[in-house]
């Protein structure tokens, strides 16, 4: 009897390093409680990168139903939430890139028409809300500046200075070496001293 308890303890211990998951599958509660405990991180890292409320919700949705249709593929190689951070990243990447697409139709459209339908955000408004009252003039342009930054750069740099993960973390996240993880945010500080001594200049 003692044995067979060890082999069914063994059996639930393979699965759980299978699939360190939960089955979500017709599991609607435990999915619910999936979304309420990692939502924060989600949507406030993708919001550091967007830099725009409605995107950020947007792109919470779809990291989720990523999640949903993916996570018995998940084998646990990394944690849940560098995994999480991964797909946010990657949505992130994939709705700036559509942006630009659109932006840039929008740009030839208005040469021959004096009207152009796309809506522009700017960016100075955006502060992220975990920053203080008393800095908000600060980070807004900050934020203005962030948003300048090539993807790459501006996704290194909000893992690292927003989110306060490590190096060989964001590396797990972007899927790269350190080393590069280390020299975009190398590079991201100088662009952003650049355009940040530009910006005062110019007030």
């Amino acid at each position: 009897m003692q044995y067979l308890l060890i082999q069914f303890r063994l059996y639930d211990y393979l699965l759980a390093v299978m699939n360190p998951l939960p089955d979500f599958n017709n599991n609607q509660p435990v999915f619910a409680e999936f979304i309420k405990q990692h939502q924060p991180l989600v949507f406030n890292t993708a919001l550091g990168i967007v830099q725009n409320h409605e995107d950020a919700e947007e792109i919470a949705q779809d990291v989720f139903i990523e999640v949903y249709r993916q996570y018995k593929n998940f084998k646990g190689d990394s944690t849940v939430s560098t995994w999480l951070y991964r797909i946010t990243a990657n949505k992130c990447i994939d709705l700036m890139r559509k942006k630009k697409s659109k932006k840039r139709f929008a740009f030839i459209t208005s040469l021959f028409s004096p009207v152009s339908n796309e809506p522009v955000t700017d960016a100075a408004h955006f502060v992220h809300p975990g920053v203080q009252a008393e800095n908000k003039e600060k980070a807004a342009y900050l934020f203005k500046a962030i948003e300048q930054l090539p993807e790459n750069q501006k996704t290194a740099y909000v893992l690292c200075e927003i989110e306060m993960l490590r190096y060989k973390e964001i590396a797990e996240v972007m899927q790269v070496s350190v080393a590069s993880v280390e020299a975009l945010i190398f590079r991201a500080r100088q662009n952003l001293r650049k355009i940040l001594e530009k910006s005062y200049k110019n007030l």
